[in-house]
């Protein structure tokens, strides 16, 4: 018995000592990243025109307002002379300069996106998006944001830049859970102009990978799973304490009856409100329901709720991934957009669903009207289709991106013939320990 214990702890501390290494990765979406390019369209030996973008390359992680912040760290005394589709948050001090300012004198500026209907003379093509940017598969044609900037090393500065142009450093784009690594020059971007018969390159191209990481974004979850079924009248709620415990140190709540008739919120468009969630068993913002509604001959019907609890906050353009081995014949989803995820090759359990632009794709504060639903029919597969065991449930849900707390596969609901079997199999394997110590002892 010695060993097989002393095998049991080395498995243990080695899973406990490399999963933090595995939290940045999302089998779900092993490539997504956001991508910030830097490229110098133009200039001279310490002064260039530089043109930047972000690329949100996620299949279901989008940026909801206040935005991307991004910022940076100049390699020397560099300012940024003027820009254009976006905006340094802090022009800092620019008294050592005579005449015109420049834009930032800031080592560390902070550039945030212009709003939309900004004059045109201060956009760029594909900039004024609030700094909101889309998933790749919600919408395609907004998953980018570029703006423009005239960069220039102070002429009465000393210091020695590296490189003909120098490019900063400690990139961040303050968005919680996400990381940025160091620019690392790639080739040359391409550009077209007059409908693709001349093509011009950059003098040089930098390309900084931003990295997301939901225990970097919060050490607890953030929504929870409940389960129910037209063959059982147990409703499995969400798990206690899901997300928070009441009464534990930074587990705060509020009762819709104790609510003020005004909640004051932050005035400044770059705060998001701090969670004000309903008192419940799970504390989580945000619960997501799936109910086995009906069978038919063929078919078998599911609807599908989520329900906002925080109070103090919208969520706009949301998503939901499922996995279950089921959606691979999924026929029809009647009030959500559905798209698959097929990551694994011929395996295809796991889609994406979100809501219809103008009817349910902004999920209200909790209150009346704080839930979307929808049902879904799916074809009954031959040879895999059962209700038995908690087959019918998903195997994984994630909300926004982060993943949701499921109830325990023990307490799913279950056919009521089941309920013999199940206690019958679980007084097995109580029983044979106690057999094979009787066993020992004579």
């Amino acid at each position: 018995m010695g060993p097989v214990l002393m095998l049991g702890l080395i498995v243990t501390l080695h899973l406990v000592t490399f999963a933090p290494l595995s939290y940045g990765y999302d089998p779900l979406d092993p490539t997504g990243n956001i991508t910030i390019k830097w490229d110098i369209i133009q200039g001279d030996v310490g002064n260039y025109v530089a043109k930047v973008s972000l690329f949100n390359y996620q299949l279901f992680r989008h940026m909801e307002p206040p935005g991307w912040r991004l910022s940076w760290t100049w390699e020397g005394d560099e300012v940024i002379w003027n820009m254009v589709g976006a905006e340094a948050t802090l022009q800092g001090n620019c008294s050592r300069f005579k005449g015109n300012l420049p834009h930032s004198c800031e080592k560390k500026p902070v550039i945030v996106d212009l709003l939309p209907g900004t004059p045109y003379n201060m956009q760029v093509a594909n900039c004024c998006k609030g700094g909101v940017l889309s998933s790749m598969i919600q919408d395609p044609s907004k998953y980018g944001a570029t703006f423009h900037m005239s960069v220039g090393v102070d002429s009465t500065s000393k210091t020695e830049t590296k490189s003909p142009y120098s490019i900063p450093a400690n990139f961040t784009i303050e968005l919680p859970g996400y990381t940025c690594g160091p620019p690392l020059e790639v080739p040359p971007s391409r550009f077209t102009s007059d409908s693709g018969r001349r093509w011009t390159q950059a003098i040089g191209t930098w390309n900084v990978t931003c990295i997301y990481s939901q225990i970097r974004a919060s050490l607890t979850p953030k929504c929870c799973v409940s389960l129910s079924a037209f063959y059982n009248t147990t409703i499995v709620p969400c798990p206690i304490c899901s997300c928070h415990c009441q009464g534990l140190p930074g587990a705060s709540c509020t009762n819709s009856s104790k609510l003020p008739p005004l909640l004051q919120l932050p005035h400044d468009a770059t705060e998001q409100a701090l969670p004000l969630v309903s008192c419940t068993q799970h504390m989580c913002p945000i619960k997501v329901h799936w109910h086995v509604k009906q069978s038919y001959r063929e078919y078998w019907r599911v609807k599908i709720t989520i329900t906002n609890f925080n109070f103090a906050r919208n969520y706009s353009r949301w998503s939901l991934v499922m996995q279950h081995p089921n959606l691979r014949s999924l026929t029809e989803v009647f009030s959500f957009n559905y798209k698959p995820l097929d990551q694994h090759g011929p395996i295809n359990d796991t889609g994406m669903f979100w809501g219809i632009q103008f009817y349910n794709d902004m999920l209200l504060q909790s209150g009346e009207g704080g839930n979307v639903q929808t049902e879904i029919l799916l074809n009954k597969d031959a040879g895999m289709f059962t209700f038995r065991e908690g087959w019918a449930f998903p195997r994984k849900i994630s909300f926004d991106g982060d993943e949701c707390v499921m109830p325990s596969p023990e307490d799913y609901p279950r056919l009521p013939n089941g309920a013999n079997t199940t206690s019958s199999f679980r007084f097995t394997l109580l029983i044979i320990p106690c057999l094979l110590i009787l066993m020992f002892i004579l």
